[in-house]
């Protein structure tokens, strides 16, 4: 039966993908205790990046939040394979990390980061409320141009 969470995806309009394989040596998520720590997710749709390029240049403020989000859609698909299929037992998103591939003048990395940020209060509500970090880099993998990875609490 689905929960809360569940049902607010519904809502959003979201399907969630499966959960993707790492690409290198890493694991997608560790779990110590009731800690997850969730790997770099990219803006991956059917397996391939659903944006690239940098901000500043090639991608609009508000392509590079919905890049986040598109990040934050598969970031929660990871969390649901560490809780076995139920998100009820996510109890708090801790942190997010998130890494943006812009040009040297580019400053709004915030509100990039703003695109996953929102997801996460509008699908978890006030335990979507996190830390966070938003830092300008000068690529990421396959060129795409938002990288997010997560500590999120979670209960047995």
């Amino acid at each position: 039966m689905p929960g809360q969470i569940e049902d607010r995806l519904t809502a959003l309009g979201i399907t969630l993908p499966e959960a993707t394989a790492p690409v290198a040596n890493y694991v997608p998520s560790v779990r110590t205790g009731n800690l997850a720590v969730i790997s770099g997710q990219i803006p991956l749709s059917d397996g391939k990046p659903a944006f690239t390029g940098l901000l500043g240049r090639d991608l609009s403020l508000e392509e590079g939040q919905a890049a986040a989000r598109l990040c934050g859609v598969n970031l929660i698909a990871q969390l649901k394979a560490v809780c076995n299929g139920d998100l009820e037992r996510v109890t708090r998103i801790v942190r997010l990390g998130v890494f943006v591939a812009a040009t040297p003048d580019f400053t709004d990395h915030p509100k990039v980061a703003n695109g996953i940020s929102d997801l996460m209060v509008e699908v978890f509500g006030d335990a979507g409320r996190h830390a966070r970090a938003a830092v300008g880099c000068a690529s990421l993998p396959l060129g795409v141009p938002v990288e997010v990875d997560a500590m999120v609490e979670v209960a047995d």
